[in-house]
Order: structure tokens, then sequence, then C-alpha cells
């Protein structure tokens, strides 16, 4: 799944998610890059649901990573936000995960630097100028978007 998606609501932007989890398997790194309050965390909520995640999800921002186990893998939530490069990041467990087979959701993806792997997949959020719709672009290479 790529391309560029416009959403108005959490529905659509949930509905999106689930989509895009069906691709998603064991050891995925999925990073999500944009601006503060576009979606991410949202978009998030949605694929933990599309992936049967029992309970709520919410923004890691001040916990920095929070484990959702699903039936059949484990879901883990990064927000590096707070983290100073790669030591830290591997300082929390980066490649435990890794080697765990966790889908990672990572949110400040760039604090991982080198980490992050060639594989991973890479959505931006961004806000529309008429403040009701968000456009989220799926596979882009960074988070260099007009």
């Amino acid at each position: 799944m790529t391309g560029s998606y416009r959403v108005k609501s959490v529905e659509e932007t949930w509905a999106l998610a689930g989509e895009f989890a069906k691709e998603l398997g064991p050891g995925d790194v999925v990073c999500l890059e944009g601006d503060l309050g576009a979606g991410k965390t949202t978009f998030t909520q949605g694929l933990a649901a599309a992936l049967k995640v029992p309970g709520r999800v919410t923004s890691p921002t001040f916990c920095i990573v929070q484990e959702h186990q699903a039936p059949d893998v484990l879901l883990v939530h990064m927000d590096l936000y707070r983290l100073h490069g790669e030591e830290d990041v591997e300082a929390i467990g980066w490649e435990d995960y890794l080697a765990r087979g966790a889908i990672m959701v990572v949110e400040w993806p760039e604090r991982a630097g080198s980490l992050i792997p060639e594989s991973a997949r890479h959505l931006v959020f961004r806000h529309l100028p008429d403040e009701e719709n968000r456009l989220i672009l799926i596979d882009t290479q960074t988070g260099d978007v007009v």
C-alpha cells in the first residue's frame, strides 16, 4: 500500500490504518513522521484495533515506549521525541524488540538514525489548509514533503 490519502475523521484514519495493517508482520518497523496533532497516534490506534490489541492505545510521549500484546504479535509504540540519538534508542530496548519480532511503530524516527532498517515503512502526516483534512503519505523516503 503506497500513495497519498486524505482523511477527514478518526474513522477514516482508522479505516486506512486497518488496510495498512494487513501488510504488516512480525519484525516490521513503521516510521510515523509529521506535525504535532496530525494523526500519528490516531493512526496507531487504528493499527492496534486491526491487530486486535485489547485495551486503550495512547501516545507514549512521556513514557517513550508502550507495549501492546495482540493475539498474534507484539505491537510496540515508541515516541522518540525526548531521546537524543542512537545510544538512547538502543538503551530503551530497540534490538530486543526487533529480536522478539515486534511490529514497531516509531514516532520521531529520525532520532533512531541508522537503527531504522531499510525495509521500514514511512508514513508522513500533514495538516491541510482547510484544517478539517489530514494528508497521509505512505512509503515516502523522508519527511521532506512539500
